[in-house]
C-alpha cells in the first residue's frame, strides 16, 4: 500500500498542473465527522481539491460512529473520522483498505466562565468530569456515537461513572458538535468539544475552555478509504485514493497547519504528515 500511496503522491503534481483526471460517474462520497465541517476546514479544502483534480465531492456530515457504519455498508467512498480504536478494527477486518492520520488537535472540557464545578482546578480530564458530577452541574453530551462522544464515554469510565453520566444535570442532544455547543451555551452548561469547533463557536456561545492539557484529550483525525470490494461498481476508488493523497500533500498539510490563524491567531489543527507517511495500510 505504501507503494500505491507514494505513486499517488508523485502523480499529484501532474494533477495540480492540469493533467487529465480519469472520468468517473457521479461525485466522490465523503462521510465526515461534523467537527471537521463545523470548524470550517472543509469549506477551505474541498473547493481546492475540485479545482486541482476536477473531482466533485459530496459531503455527508455525521458522527464518527455513523460515518464508520456508512463505510462498513459500502455507502461512501472515503471517511474523515477521529476514533482510532474503532478505525483500526475496521482496517483489520478488511472493511477499510487504508487509515492515514493526517491532522490532530485536542478535546477540551468547556463551561461557563464562573466554573461552578471547579473544573479549572482539576488535575486531569477524568477529575474534571468527577467535579461536574459531584456539583450536579448541567452537562450537555452529543450522545450520537461520534468520536467526541466515544472519548466522553472513555473519560466517564476513567472517572468511575457510567456512559450516561448518572447525575441529574446530564443531558444528550443526539446531534453534532455545532448544535451541541449552542445548546451548552444557552444552558450555561459544561460540554466536551474538539478545540477547533469550540473556537469557531466561542464568541456566540459565551463559554470558556476549562480543562488542562492531558494525553487523554489528544484528538487524531484520519482519512480512511473503503475497500473497493465493499463499494462494487458504484464506488470511486481511484478518486478516493487521490483525495487521500491530496490531504497528505505537503502544500495541503501546510494549509491545514495555518487554518484558523487569520481568525483566531492560532491554528485549529496540527498536520501529521510524518505520522501519516508511516501509518499501516492494508492493500
Amino acid at each position: 500500500m505504501r507503494k500505491h500511496l507514494a505513486l499517488a503522491l508523485l502523480l499529484l503534481p501532474a494533477l495540480l498542473a492540469g493533467a487529465p483526471v480519469p472520468a468517473e460517474k457521479g461525485a466522490l462520497l465523503l462521510a465526515t465527522t461534523t467537527s471537521v465541517r463545523d470548524s470550517g476546514l472543509l469549506d477551505e479544502l474541498l473547493p481546492l481539491f475540485r479545482e486541482r483534480t476536477g473531482i466533485r465531492v459530496k459531503t455527508i456530515a455525521v458522527g464518527t460512529g455513523a460515518a464508520l457504519r456508512m463505510g462498513s455498508e459500502g455507502n461512501v467512498d472515503v471517511l474523515l473520522t477521529h476514533a482510532p480504536e474503532a478505525e483500526r478494527e475496521l482496517v483489520a477486518s478488511g472493511v477499510l483498505v487504508s487509515r492515514q492520520p493526517f491532522m490532530e488537535n485536542h478535546f477540551v472540557i468547556i463551561g461557563p466562565p464562573e466554573d461552578p464545578a471547579g473544573v479549572r482546578a482539576a488535575a486531569s480530564a477524568a477529575e474534571g468530569f468527577r467535579r461536574i458530577a459531584l456539583a450536579e452541574a448541567t452537562y450537555i453530551s452529543r450522545g450520537d456515537d461520534s468520536g467526541t462522544h466515544k472519548r466522553e464515554r472513555a473519560l466517564l469510565r476513567a472517572a468511575g461513572m457510567g456512559p450516561a453520566g448518572g447525575w441529574t444535570g446530564f443531558h444528550q442532544t443526539g446531534s453534532g458538535m455545532g448544535l451541541t455547543l449552542q445548546v451548552a451555551g444557552q444552558r450555561r452548561a459544561y460540554a466536551l468539544s474538539d478545540i477547533g469547533t469550540f473556537l469557531a463557536y466561542q464568541q456566540r456561545i459565551g463559554l470558556e475552555a476549562l480543562s488542562r492539557p492531558d494525553p487523554e484529550l489528544r484528538n487524531v483525525y484520519s482519512v480512511l478509504r473503503v475497500s473497493p470490494a465493499r463499494l462494487g461498481d458504484r464506488g470511486h476508488a481511484e478518486a478516493a485514493r487521490l483525495f487521500e493523497a491530496f490531504l497528505l500533500d505537503e502544500d495541503i498539510q501546510q494549509r491545514i497547519g495555518r487554518f484558523g490563524m487569520a481568525r483566531f491567531e492560532r491554528p485549529l489543527f496540527r498536520p501529521l504528515f510524518a505520522e501519516s507517511a508511516t501509518a499501516p495500510t492494508h492493500e
